[in-house]
């Protein structure tokens, strides 16, 4: 979650410098996600700002613990943070389209489109930074140790780690 919070405070400064160039108004459209999936009465756009920062942070940060486990599992680098950056998107997307605040991409602006996936690649590539960095401090995932044994892709059937244990001294 500390991965996916400092990927949300990047995210959202950068934000922020392109709406000064921009002039692009806020999304209130986490807030109005939040408001219908907990059931609650829609606020004017002026009281809906604390449901979008809750939403905006709130998602960040929980998908940011799913990047570490991905990084805990050995998906780390630049690879992952880049499917993790698909997994961001889709995830904001399904909840947005479930609750009727938002549609599919395809149909928005393209300045828009380009906005968003920018936003999401920013926060998905710092918010891998922070966890890669916390799981190499815990040492070899068995991700990277079957890689080692498997020399990256240029062998086929190589089977588990040995001995059926996932970490040394299980």
């Amino acid at each position: 979650m500390l991965a996916g919070v400092a990927g949300v405070a990047v995210m959202t400064a950068a934000e922020k410098l392109e709406q000064s160039v921009t002039k692009r108004p806020d999304s209130l459209v986490p807030g109005r996600a939040a408001e219908r999936l907990l059931g609650l009465t829609p606020a004017t756009d002026r009281d809906v700002r604390p449901r979008m920062w809750a939403m905006h942070v709130g998602m960040a940060a929980g998908m940011g613990a799913l990047r570490g486990v991905m990084a805990f599992a050995g998906l780390r680098g630049p690879w992952a943070s880049a499917m993790f950056t698909v997994v961001r998107l889709t995830v904001d997307q399904t909840v947005e389209n479930w609750t009727g605040v938002g549609s599919p991409p395809w149909t928005w602006p393209r300045d828009e489109l380009l906005v968003d996936v920018a936003g999401k690649a920013v926060y998905a590539f710092v918010t891998g930074a922070v966890a890669d960095r916390l799981a190499a401090a815990a040492g070899v995932s068995p991700g990277q140790r079957h890689a080692g044994l498997a020399r990256g892709r240029r062998m086929h059937d190589v089977g588990p780690v040995p001995g059926g244990r996932m970490y040394p001294g299980e």
